[in-house]
């Protein structure tokens, strides 16, 4: 018992479970969104986009790199939903363009000019090392903003996840929806960096969704469930990274992968279906006073 306990005694470890369970809840939760879009691939390019910013302030302000990955971010996020809308390049595509020049970029910024911040290895892979009090504070302040926006714009963004073009047509400003959605997705994927690492955060935005997805129907039960699911697979994770000495993230994403299979397992070929697309099932919002 004593030996389970040890992790415990360490300050930094103390700081590692908070925001490896905070980091998992916030990540499941927004992840419902993305997974159920359609747009799993996002993640894992805003991650890689977000890791050039990070790379390209620390030639001119190594302490204010986060402020860096962030307006990087947060101005890819933009720019792929613009894209995306306004010309013939799917989302994907314009993915894919953005965000692996920023990844490159980054890559080559560190070849060349190495690093005055956080090493190379924690910025991709996480670390708990260091974790500071005002990193959980941002952490706590983007989660309790995105749980904000998601009750202020529940109706509208659920709307616009399941029928955009019909959304639009009912009067639901898409176009600001889906933006407001990108940035937070953006400043999610910033704070949790830390301990999950750049290349393996859109793994915690997409298995507990997919988890969620294939328990339910309900779209409020999917979000509670997804959150759960992630906030387990980052406390878990994070205590049990200690004992086998590998990085943080990935033991997390190992985690949610073991629960993914012990739910495929039981769910089956129902789970499978859940999650292959979606019901007509769900409380789609009515089509009138949603803004």
């Amino acid at each position: 018992m004593d030996t389970l306990l040890d992790p415990l005694s360490y300050a930094f470890f103390q700081k590692g479970l908070i925001v490896a369970t905070i980091s998992g809840a916030l990540l499941g939760f927004i992840g419902v969104y993305i997974v159920l879009r359609g747009m799993s691939y996002i993640g894992h390019g805003l991650s890689h986009a977000i890791f050039g910013g990070y790379a390209a302030m620390q030639l001119f302000a190594a302490q204010l790199y986060v402020l860096g990955a962030g307006l990087w971010g947060v101005a890819s996020a933009l720019a792929i939903t613009n894209v995306a809308r306004r010309s013939r390049l799917g989302a994907d595509a314009a993915i894919g363009v953005v965000t692996t020049a920023s990844f490159a970029l980054g890559v080559a910024l560190f070849a060349r000019f190495g690093s005055s911040g956080p090493a190379f290895d924690n910025a991709l892979f996480g670390s708990i090392l260091g974790i500071t009090n005002a990193q959980i504070f941002w952490l706590l302040v983007v989660t309790a903003l995105t749980g904000i926006v998601v009750f202020t714009r529940y109706r509208a963004l659920m709307f616009t996840t399941f029928d955009p073009e019909v959304a639009n047509v009912s009067g639901v400003r898409t176009g600001r929806t889906e933006a407001l959605l990108m940035v937070m997705l953006s400043l999610a994927i910033l704070v949790t960096l830390t301990v999950i690492g750049v290349t393996l955060v859109a793994a915690m935005l997409v298995i507990p969704a997919v988890i969620a997805r294939m328990l339910t129907d309900s779209f409020a039960k999917m979000l509670m469930l997804s959150t759960v699911v992630g906030s387990f697979a980052g406390l878990v994770g994070m205590y049990a990274s200690y004992f086998a000495e590998v990085p943080s993230g990935a033991m997390i994403v190992l985690v949610g992968a073991v629960i993914f299979i012990i739910v495929l397992a039981a769910t089956g070929a129902r789970g499978l279906r859940r999650s292959a697309g979606l019901d007509s099932h769900t409380e789609t919002p009515a089509r009138q006073g949603v803004r």
